[in-house]
């Protein structure tokens, strides 16, 4: 049982205690904590990282401008137009905040929030109001509301439609949800499949004295391992290249 929850700590959330918000009742867990520290490292070592004038920062500034950069020319600039300067910070805490859980989940005794459906579905939401905000914004709420039918179709499929877009606009955001939460906790998973091997085949080696099943097994948890590296910043880059897209769209009627 002791080692089950050794290998099982990445994954599951724990719920430590409740605390009150007003009327709400509220867990605090593993996964809440790590919302916390990354939420704490943007706040607080990412603005050290860019203002600080040692030269040990140096490296670390080029990075978060590359990416800041990438974010603004790649992803929002193509997708918002003349508004990217308006919406840049939201993308890039977005983008920064994701990665953060996600690289959190790969160090000891961390954990994966994004691996969590109800972080993810609130990192959607987000999305959602971020979406229809700006489409109102920009649109007016009519011209919105109006334009989420596309121009052309006859009078009369528009009862048929409407509610149709209205549900697409909820299904966009839902598979944002389910798309970074899959992908964050298939890794894990997956090492957890490979370290069990060693137990599940490692008496049936010894017993043919060939001692395979330990290097097998951590070989493929190094490779999972590195290929979760690459997917922490990817899944990142997806949510938020996906929200610039739905932004855009919401914003400009054609």
């Amino acid at each position: 049982m002791e080692l089950k929850t050794i290998l099982e700590h990445h994954i599951v959330d724990h719920i430590w205690s409740f605390f009150s918000l007003g009327p709400l009742t509220l867990p605090f867990s593993k996964h809440v904590l790590m919302m916390l520290i990354s939420a704490s490292i943007l706040l607080f070592a990412l603005p050290l990282l860019i203002t600080g004038k040692r030269p040990a920062f140096a490296p670390f500034r080029s990075i978060i401008e590359i990416i800041v950069l990438f974010l603004r020319d790649e992803v929002v600039g193509p997708n918002l137009g003349s508004k990217t300067a308006a919406y840049l910070p939201y993308f890039a805490t977005l983008f920064f905040f994701i990665l953060v859980m996600n690289l959190l989940g790969l160090l000891p005794y961390g954990a994966t929030a994004t691996g969590n459906l109800a972080v993810t579905g609130g990192l959607a939401v987000t999305t959602f109001c971020l979406v229809n905000f700006a489409g109102m914004r920009e649109q007016g709420v009519v011209g919105y509301f109006s334009h989420i039918v596309p121009k052309g179709v006859p009078l009369w499929l528009y009862p048929l439609l409407f509610p149709i877009e209205l549900i697409g606009l909820l299904t966009k955001t839902f598979a944002l949800a389910i798309r970074l939460f899959a992908n964050m906790i298939a890794g894990h998973i997956v090492i957890l499949s490979f370290i069990s091997f060693i137990f599940i085949f490692g008496a049936v080696h010894i017993a043919l004295g060939l001692g395979l099943a330990a290097p097998i097994s951590v070989a493929l948890v190094l490779f999972i391992y590195m290929l979760e590296l690459f997917v922490a910043f990817l899944q990142a880059y997806v949510f938020t290249f996906l929200t610039a897209i739905f932004t855009g769209a919401a914003m400009h009627p054609h």
